[in-house]
This record gives structure tokens, C-alpha cells and sequence, in this order.
């Protein structure tokens, strides 16, 4: 059995509790272990860009440095994802935050982005495989036409976070295909629902959704998934649309057979 580090994040301790269940479950039945540090802290949520600025990535690279005594750090939200995987990108091709990192922290050795950073996608892809996957699958979505939705943080930057190609990607689809669903391609999945400006401009946001949706809905998808906690949030509460939204590891864990169908 494999090891990895697994970040789960603020919010999956609190509103997207199955995004991280669901996920934990799932990587068990598949013979991953997922060991959480101690004492994580916040990752920041949105990464500050500035080199010469490292404070708001402490908490980020003290989760980085756990997860080199495993074979990698596994997140499942969008944006700690973005902002680890980001963290480590630069950290990894700049001394000087490399040296300043280790006097905040009062490391022996500099960090220097060592660790292997997946988002659990990557885990299914790259770790587990989905041929793998599609041979442990005792539920299969079999008929459901399931869109995927990106979003802004999970493919954006491309050249940090090098998942997928960020205009034409098809990890989550390849994932649908392994649970045994057909995959429906529509012009909005990676493009944003407006979930950060919900506070500040609530009828962009709620255009955003509803643009996101409708697109799904006229491609002839019976529900939609996601790894963001904020977009599922903002599909669900600022749409007009009353297709289904689902985080993808409640898919996962029901097609191994692992929660109750009440997709039906």
C-alpha cells in the first residue's frame, strides 16, 4: 500500500465534509493510504503572487515539507491545490524564497520543492490508473450523461499546476468514463461560475451560474460534478437550474460501492 500526505483544507472540515469523506473512503478500497499532518493550518486561499512575499505561504510549504516522508502530498480542493501546487512551482525556482522560507521557519535545510504534489484527480490518473479503477467499479453510471466542471483553479496556471491542458482537458471525463458514465463536453466547464464575486456583484455571479448550467443542461447532462467547494456552493445557490451538482468523489465513492445510490 502506497502512502501519501493528504491536505484536506479548511472547508472540508466544515461545508464540504463529502467532498473529503467521500474521498478518503474511496482512496482505502483502492489500497492508498492518506495520512494528514499534524497542526495544518489554513492554506491561504488564493495565492499571493508577490516573490518577495512568503509569509501567507508558510502554512503551505509546512505541508509540503510532510508530505517528503511519503511517496506525495494529495489534495482535493481546487483552491489548496491551486495554492500548494503554486507554492511549490515557485519555491522550487527561486533561492531566495527558498532562503527566507527556511529563516521564517528555522529549518536545518532549505525546502526546495522536493514533494510530488497531486490533486486526488491525479491520484486516480497517474497513482491508481483508471483502467485500475474501472476494474473495481461494482456500481457503474451506466446511461448518465455526467458534465465535468473545472472551474478557474483547478487547470489555471497551466504551467504551475500541469494537470491537463487547460483548454481542451479531459481528466475528469476519462474519470466519468472509469465509473462507467458518458461524459458530456460543454462550452462552459472550464470556464468560471462567478463564486468569488458572489458577495461583491451576486448578479454577475448568478449570470455566471446559470450560463454554466444551461450549457450543461442543453448538452443533455443529468447532473454535473466538481472538486470546488465554492463552485458547487454558487451552482447550487446562484443558479435558476435544478440539475444536480455533486462533488466527483461522492461518484467515486458510490460507484465502488461505498455510499447509497440516491442518484437515480
Amino acid at each position: 500500500m502506497q502512502t501519501f500526505t493528504y491536505y484536506p483544507g479548511c472547508t472540508l472540515r466544515t461545508k464540504a465534509k463529502d467532498l473529503d469523506t467521500y474521498a478518503r473512503s474511496s482512496a482505502e478500497a483502492l489500497g492508498i493510504a492518506l495520512v494528514e499532518p499534524e497542526n495544518w493550518q489554513c492554506c491561504g486561499g488564493a495565492y499571493t503572487t508577490a516573490t518577495n512575499e512568503v509569509a501567507t505561504k508558510l502554512s503551505a510549504v509546512r505541508t509540503l515539507i510532510a508530505g517528503k516522508d511519503t511517496d506525495g502530498l494529495v489534495t482535493v480542493c481546487s483552491a489548496c491545490h491551486n495554492v500548494i501546487k503554486q507554492t511549490n512551482y515557485d519555491i522550487a525556482r527561486n533561492e531566495s524564497m527558498q532562503n527566507k522560507v527556511k529563516q521564517y521557519l528555522e529549518l536545518d535545510e532549505a525546502y526546495t520543492g522536493e514533494t510530488t504534489v497531486y490533486h486526488y484527480l491525479e491520484l486516480l490518473r497517474d497513482v491508481v490508473g483508471f483502467d485500475t479503477l474501472e476494474s473495481k467499479v461494482v456500481k457503474p453510471f451506466k446511461g448518465k450523461k455526467i458534465a465535468a466542471y473545472y472551474g478557474c483553479l483547478l487547470l489555471r496556471p497551466s504551467k504551475a499546476l500541469a494537470m491537463d491542458n487547460p483548454e481542451n482537458p479531459t481528466i475528469m471525463e476519462d474519470f466519468i468514463k472509469a465509473i462507467g458514465g458518458t461524459p458530456v463536453i460543454y462550452a462552459q466547464r472550464n470556464e468560471c461560475c462567478g463564486g468569488y464575486i458572489t458577495m461583491e456583484d451576486k448578479a454577475q455571479a448568478l449570470k455566471r451560474s446559470n450560463a454554466v448550467m444551461e450549457s450543461a443542461e442543453n448538452m443533455g447532462a443529468d447532473m454535473i460534478i466538481t472538486a470546488c467547494p465554492l463552485c458547487l456552493y454558487n451552482l447550487k445557490k446562484n443558479s435558476c437550474s435544478e440539475m444536480p451538482v455533486y462533488y466527483f468523489t461522492e461518484l467515486l465513492a458510490e460507484a465502488l460501492g461505498l455510499k447509497e445510490n440516491d442518484n437515480e
